[in-house]
């Protein structure tokens, strides 16, 4: 059951970053503004819901929406008022979500099951070549679980930081495969200016993924402990 619903919430997710330059590329800078406001006051909300003092606001406040909608608002801006030839800032979605299954220690096989087809989905139906981001989505996850940052993956600001280190580290092989498997050498060097912006939008929509992925831990709980007390888990 966990695995399904990872399967969909990945393909929910692939279908949401497919359309998310549509909304970058008709927002104005008062829209941009407006929702920068709107994620502030929800954020706050939930952290004035949590029941937290003054004294520990700065400390437990998770700017899950805020940290998107400033960065959001800082492309519009540059573009706009600034007009600075900025990439767009296009979050890979999925990264979050295949990064918390490697963190969680999810099986190696499951795990990797689950990122082929999500990266296969992005192949197919993307531009990239089929293979592309199949080889990087499963490599991402099996680096992501040997490197067994379970507890540190739990704090907002680790989530943004492994999110981006991540991202980072997923364009640069992107690149290489390109370069090395790729016709046309033009294309590494015109993709090569996207990372930074690509690796800071998927860094400030991590938190958010990783929420929506506990949620999906949480409750196929009752699954997985059957699986234990079967001895069909790994």
């Amino acid at each position: 059951m966990r695995n399904v619903a990872f399967l969909a919430a990945g393909m929910g997710l692939l279908l949401l970053q497919g359309n998310i330059f549509r909304a970058l590329d008709g927002m104005t800078q008062w829209g941009a503004g407006a929702v920068w406001m709107v994620a502030l006051v929800l954020d706050g909300a939930r952290m004035i819901r949590r029941g937290t003092g003054p004294a520990r606001s700065v400390a437990v406040f998770r700017a899950d929406l805020l940290l998107p909608a400033t960065v959001l608002l800082a492309y519009v801006l540059l573009a706009s008022v600034g007009h600075a030839r900025a990439a767009r800032p296009i979050p890979a979605l999925v990264l979050p979500l295949i990064l918390f299954m490697g963190v969680h220690e999810y099986s190696l096989v499951r795990g990797a099951l689950i990122s082929f087809v999500i990266g296969y989905v992005t192949d197919v139906f993307g531009i990239a070549p089929v293979g592309l981001y199949t080889f990087t989505y499963v490599g991402t996850f099996v680096l992501a679980r040997a490197a067994g940052v379970r507890l540190a993956a739990q704090t907002m600001w680790m989530q943004v930081l492994l999110a981006g280190a991540f991202a980072l580290l997923q364009g640069i092989m992107v690149l290489v495969l390109l370069a090395i498997f790729g016709r046309d050498p033009w294309v590494p060097k015109s993709l090569y200016p996207l990372m930074l912006p690509h690796a800071i939008a998927t860094a400030a929509v991590a938190p958010l993924v990783f929420r929506i992925a506990e949620a999906l831990h949480t409750t196929g709980g009752a699954d997985f402990r059957a699986e234990v007390e079967t001895g069909t888990a790994s």
